[in-house]
Parts: structure tokens; C-alpha cells; sequence
């Protein structure tokens, strides 16, 4: 990946994804960005920074003298463009950047970046125009990574919350702290730096102050990634039961379509059925499972073992009990299994259950367990298990600016609270402060590879080569 010692390359990509469309970009970015451009069409206005000139795409490859120094008017028109430069610094790159926004057809982006890579460019390697925005300091690297997370966001909710991100919501909650932070580091350093006598400046009550100002606002930010993490990745719920309980009759309630099969015949489905839905934002992955119930049909019998690896793998389980019907073994086995994990219970068909019916059994069975009287014929109880599932999901954590999504973002905190935490105690039992400034350091070298200030070229390397090519 190219460094800030290689940008005096000019790189070129194609930005749009692969395949057909309405419109087609061509990106290139670096020093002789606008002097290729020119090259690859016929401008009819010169070029100018923020405005966006009318251009025609020439046919170089077909030219009669090779085209490479075929004069433009000699050349035909394959396509008309919009060309668009921005130029250093005021760009997303902070470099002399052109946008080529064609027709959509493969065939001609494919001309534009061979032509540009023939005029001297380079292919741009996985998000090195990010990369490139970040080292030269438009982007600190959550917002960097916050564009990778906007490209890739299935949901509404997740989109939201990476424009949060690319606007610096977490840079702005973690900022004040790091200020604070290297306050509490300056004055340490300057009482060591003028201390009389081996006598520390700084009083031990004054540090404690400042370290457990320091602590609340990382410890928030800390359990925020509790939901943070959902709503970047997603769930996955397993809907598990005996066969005809109405598990699928469920799983299509909650796709809203008829996305599996329903049948009045037992074991009905003999595989996993998956669709993935958004619940209130929440990405959440929906696996419809095979009936489980001893049988000797080795069709059922493979469904029936890949429904209880589901069960094994899915971070939430949806238990679907029949009313109409009393607990057997299997269902019992079921209920001890889940227990203590993220579960509910669907007691379904609620709707056929009278007085006197198994429902009472159920009930009673249930007795403290997270249980909602359901019918997937008449919707009963639908509503209530989609915040059911979504509050067991959430595990009622709200919302909020500047959330933790990433495991490294999270990790970067937990190091710099694991630090400040020995820091306080070094001070408590009077340690010297070069020690004490040993954990605080650790603690700001935390905090500084969450914005990039101090992230090893490798890492970067590893988070750039995750974007797109293009971006």
C-alpha cells in the first residue's frame, strides 16, 4: 500500500462497482491527475477547479496510428462525459483529483483506465484514495474507516450512524478526555522536570482527581459497544421447534413474505431457511429451521442436524411451542438448552388453544421464562415479539453519537482504561511519577491508534486493503 513517501504517484481507478449501469466513474488522483485527464477526452472547456465540463471519450485504442499521439480532432467520439477536477488541497484527497463520469458500460470505463494507466498513472490499490485523505490529514482514521462502513451499510440505521462517525461524532468524545489526558502528563513531566529535593509536585490527591475525571466518559464510551457492535454486524436468530409448530408460518410473519414453505404436513422443511431483515435498524439474519424430532429418513435426519448446528451458532434463539399441543421430551430438552442464553419463547398458535387446553401445561411450564402467546394466522402477538427480539438483541441499550462499532475501536479503549486504572493505583501506593507516567503514556498511546495518530503502518495497511478499489 502506498505510503506518504509514494504520493507523488498518480493513481486511477474505476469507482463504480463492476457491471452495467447508468453512469460510470473514473477517479484519478495525484499530481499529473489534470494533465492526464485532458489526455483521455476532449475537453470543450478548459478544466476548472469544483466545475464540472462537458467532454467527449475518444476511441485512442482504435485510432489508425496507434493513437497514442493522435491529435483529438482526429479521433471519433465513443461517449460524452462530465469531467469534474478538484484541485489541492480542496479535494477528498488533498491532491489535484478528476472525476470521469461516463455511461455505465464496462467497455468504455475499461478504455478510460487503460488509456489513463498508458498515460502514466497507476492502478489505485484498495481504498488508497482514503488512505491517501488520511495521511494527509482530511480524515482521522475512524472517520477513514467510518467510509468503508457507509459503502458497506445494509440498513438505514447503519448508514446514520457512519455518517455520525465521518463526521467525528467519536473523534469529538474522545478528544476532551485525550486533552485531559496529556494536561495530566504535561504537569507530571514538569514536576519531575523541576522537583527540589526528590519531593514530587504534584499532590497524590490532585492526581487521583485527574485520573477519575478521565475514567467516565472512556466507561461509557466502553459500553457502547455493546449495541454499537449489533448494529454494525448484525445478529443472527435461530427459529427452532418440533415440526408444525408454525416456525416457518413465524420466520414469513417476520420476513413479511412468503419466504419458506408452509405446509399442514409435519417436517415440511428439511433444511435451513435464511433472509436477512432490518429490525428497527438492527441488521438481524433469520434462520428457519427443520423440525427437531427423532426420525429415520436420512433427508430429515441431515435437516434435523443442521438445525441444531444453527442452534449452537446463532447468537439469539426463538423457541416456537405449539398451544394446541403438550410439551414432549424434545421440547423439554429444547427449554434447558437455551436457558441462559438469549432466547424468548413463542407459545404459537394461541388462536386454536381453549380452556382447558396444553396452553395452561405451557404456561406453566414456563414460569419465568421469557414466553409471548402468539398466531401466525391471525398476527397475534407479531408485534409484541419483534420489540421482544429486538429489546433481547439491544439488551435495551440505546442509541448514541459516537457509538463503539469497530472491535478495534473497542479494544483501543479497554487498553487505555486497563492503563489509567494502573496508573491509580500506582499513585495510591505512592509509586514514583516516572512510573505513574509509564501507564498515563500507555494510556494516550491507546487513544491516539483509535484516531490514527500512532497506528502502525501494518495495521493501516490491513485496514485500507479491506475498502474497495475506487475509494
Amino acid at each position: 500500500m502506498a505510503g506518504p513517501e509514494t504520493n507523488t504517484d498518480t493513481i486511477a481507478a474505476i469507482s463504480t462497482p463492476p457491471g452495467r449501469g447508468g453512469i460510470g466513474i473514473v477517479r484519478l488522483s495525484g499530481p499529473e491527475a489534470a494533465s492526464i485527464a485532458a489526455q483521455l477526452v476532449r475537453l470543450r472547456q478548459p478544466l476548472e477547479h469544483a466545475r464540472a465540463r462537458l467532454a467527449d471519450v475518444l476511441d485512442v485504442l482504435d485510432a489508425p496510428d496507434s493513437g497514442v499521439d493522435a491529435g483529438h480532432d482526429s479521433l471519433a467520439r465513443i461517449d460524452e462525459a462530465l469531467v469534474t477536477f478538484f484541485a489541492a488541497p480542496h479535494s477528498y484527497t488533498a491532491e489535484d483529483l478528476v472525476e470521469i463520469a461516463a455511461h455505465g458500460s464496462p467497455v468504455v470505463l475499461e478504455l478510460l483506465l487503460r488509456r489513463a494507466l498508458d498515460l502514466g498513472a497507476r492502478l489505485a490499490e484498495p481504498g488508497e484514495f482514503t488512505q491517501r485523505a488520511f495521511l494527509a490529514g482530511r480524515l482521522d482514521l475512524t472517520q477513514a474507516e467510518a467510509v468503508r462502513d457507509l459503502i458497506e451499510a445494509q440498513t438505514l440505521t447503519q448508514a446514520r450512524q457512519a455518517a455520525s462517525q465521518m463526521g467525528g461524532a467519536l473523534s469529538r468524545r474522545v478528544g476532551p478526555v485525550k486533552q485531559s489526558l496529556v494536561e495530566l502528563i504535561a504537569l507530571l513531566e514538569a514536576g519531575i522536570d523541576f522537583a527540589e529535593d526528590d519531593v514530587d509536585v504534584t499532590p497524590e490527591a490532585e492526581i487521583a482527581r485527574r485520573i477519575g475525571e478521565l475514567t467516565p466518559p472512556l466507561s461509557a464510551l466502553e459500553a457502547s459497544f455493546a449495541r454499537g457492535r449489533i448494529v454494525h454486524d448484525g445478529l443472527t436468530l435461530a427459529i427452532v421447534g418440533r415440526p408444525n409448530a408454525g416456525k416457518s408460518s413465524l420466520f414469513n410473519c417476520l420476513v413479511e413474505r412468503e419466504r419458506a414453505i408452509v405446509t399442514a404436513t409435519p417436517g415440511t422443511t428439511r433444511d435451513t431457511v435464511t433472509e436477512r431483515i432490518s429490525l428497527d435498524g438492527i441488521p438481524l439474519e433469520l434462520v428457519d429451521t427443520a423440525g427437531l424430532r427423532e426420525t429415520f429418513e436420512e433427508v430429515e435426519q441431515l435437516g434435523v442436524a443442521r438445525s441444531r448446528e444453527a442452534l449452537a451458532d446463532a447468537a439469539l434463539v426463538l423457541v416456537v411451542l405449539d398451544a394446541t399441543q403438550p410439551l414432549n421430551d424434545e421440547e423439554r430438552r429444547l427449554l434447558t438448552a437455551v436457558e441462559g442464553r438469549p432466547a424468548l419463547v413463542a407459545v404459537n398458535k394461541s388462536d386454536l388453544a381453549g380452556e382447558g387446553s396444553a396452553a395452561q401445561e405451557v404456561a406453566g411450564v414456563l414460569a419465568g421464562v421469557p414466553a409471548l402467546a402468539t398466531s401466525a394466522l391471525t398476527g397475534e402477538g407479531i408485534a409484541a415479539l419483534r420489540e421482544r427480539i429486538l429489546a433481547l438483541a439491544t439488551g435495551g441499550a440505546a442509541s448514541e453519537p459516537g457509538m463503539l462499532t469497530s472491535l478495534r475501536h473497542h479494544q483501543a479503549i479497554e487498553t487505555a482504561l486497563a492503563a489509567l486504572a494502573d496508573a491509580a493505583q500506582a499513585n495510591s501506593t505512592a509509586i514514583p511519577h516516572e512510573m505513574i507516567l509509564l501507564d498515563l503514556y500507555r494510556a494516550l498511546g491507546a487513544l491516539d491508534s483509535l484516531t490514527g495518530q500512532t497506528t502502525s503502518d501494518d495495521i493501516l495497511n490491513l485496514i485500507f486493503s479491506t475498502f474497495c478499489i475506487g475509494k
